[in-house]
């Protein structure tokens, strides 16, 4: 396995949640627990530079995602094959922080597996992070664990808790990521449950965990409700926080402002990017299978439109076959990239970003320099600085200045 040094120092920025009881306060401190603080300091360059890659690590198996707790230099990478392994100190370590057993897959192409990561915002003070895969039963599955209370290099894997559990029918259109939101609520986003044009017609009800963005509260186990959440108290999912989404598989918050940017991959025409504000009204529907992205799709023509979250962006399949939802830039090397938000396309292997004026996306451009490969996720770290996973080379790269 190949590691090159990471080319900008991590710097602390990350926001502290607030409110809501699933892990509000400050989470700018590193240093108890045993884990690493983040290391201050970067040089930042002028203007907005052209961007390229540069690897930071290499020879991984099938890697799918890319993350790093609050205030810490590491970089965790999940392998959809089930190990998750940390990048520290320029190194990937020999022995895999954690190792889940999701034997069940079977190719690049396979959509099963470990799929998500999010650590706790209080994971420097209790050690709590949270994974989402598919077990050998093709079911979603998301388990609580704690690190090793004594080496903050591994994980307890004796310690994993259930925390939600969904029955599939499919192999296909799973989601697979979870996050803390600005409110403390872990979130997490599940397709509509697989095969083609939504067989089960989970779209557009409101009754089942499938096609949703949900949020639940996991200050303890098991987890609760948050009375905010839109259908408690009237028919509906308790859980559910939006609806309509086809497969979300790749999706975010600012961490400056909250705002919430969603990847929701097409069927056979359309590619769509959603934009939430933060403090946007809960409840949400984006429509699917009605539509998809701005168009009828369920009836082919004449379908109501009405009450359904139009996306900022969309991009037919002539430019590509499946949208990797990113992150808006908030790291410190680039500044004249900051609030600008990247993403891909699988099978475009192109990299996009565009700016988000309140209303619309404004800014679209291509970066030539960061094409190439089967880009199948983008990560962030804790200083904001940002990755492309390369699903088919095994590659993490960072984003950087040219």
């Amino acid at each position: 396995m190949r590691v090159l040094s990471l080319p900008c120092a991590l710097l602390l920025a990350l926001i502290p949640a607030c409110g809501g009881g699933g892990g509000s306060g400050d989470d700018t401190g590193g240093g108890d627990g045993g884990v690493p603080d983040a290391v201050p300091g970067c040089q930042p360059v002028s203007g907005t530079p052209t961007l390229g890659l540069q690897e930071v690590a290499s020879g991984f198996d099938m890697p799918v995602f890319v993350t790093s707790p609050p205030s810490d230099p590491r970089l965790f990478v999940l392998e959809k094959t089930g190990a998750i392994k940390i990048i520290s100190g320029g190194q990937v370590l020999a022995e895999p922080f954690l190792t889940v057993d999701v034997s069940n897959v079977s190719s690049l192409d396979d959509e099963r597996g470990l799929l998500g990561l999010a650590f706790h915002p209080q994971y420097a003070q209790n050690h709590k992070f949270y994974v989402y895969y598919t077990d050998n039963n093709g079911d979603e599955v998301v388990d609580q664990y704690l690190a090793d209370a004594s080496d903050p290099d591994r994980a307890d894997p004796t310690s994993a808790q259930q925390v939600f559990f969904l029955d599939d029918f499919a192999g296909n259109h799973n989601g697979g990521t979870l996050a803390f939101g600005p409110d403390g609520y872990l979130y997490f986003g599940i397709g509509d449950g697989g095969g083609a044009n939504d067989p089960m017609a989970y779209g557009q009800n409101t009754g089942v965990a499938f096609a949703k963005l949900l949020r639940v509260d996991v200050s303890s186990l098991p987890y609760t409700i948050p009375a905010d959440n839109p259908f408690v108290g009237q028919a509906g999912l308790d859980e559910t926080w939006s609806y309509g989404l086809r497969n979300p598989w790749r999706w975010s918050f600012d961490r400056a402002t909250g705002d919430l940017y969603i990847g929701d991959v097409g069927q056979g025409l359309w590619e769509e990017i959603d934009v939430v504000a933060a403090g946007a009204a809960a409840g949400l529907n984006f429509g699917w299978s009605v539509m998809e992205g701005t168009h009828c799709f369920n009836p082919g023509s004449g379908c109501d439109t009405s009450a359904k979250v139009q996306p900022v962006y969309e991009y037919d399949h002539g430019q590509g076959s499946a949208v990797i939802g990113g992150y808006v830039y908030r790291g410190c090397r680039m500044p004249g990239w900051q609030g600008t938000y990247f993403f891909a396309d699988y099978g475009g292997h192109w990299v996009r970003s565009f700016t988000w004026d309140g209303s619309a996306a404004v800014g679209v451009q291509e970066h030539d320099g960061l094409r190439g490969g089967d880009i199948v996720s983008f990560g962030q770290d804790a200083a904001g600085e940002l990755y492309v996973v390369r699903q088919d080379s095994g590659q993490i790269m960072q984003i950087v200045p040219q």
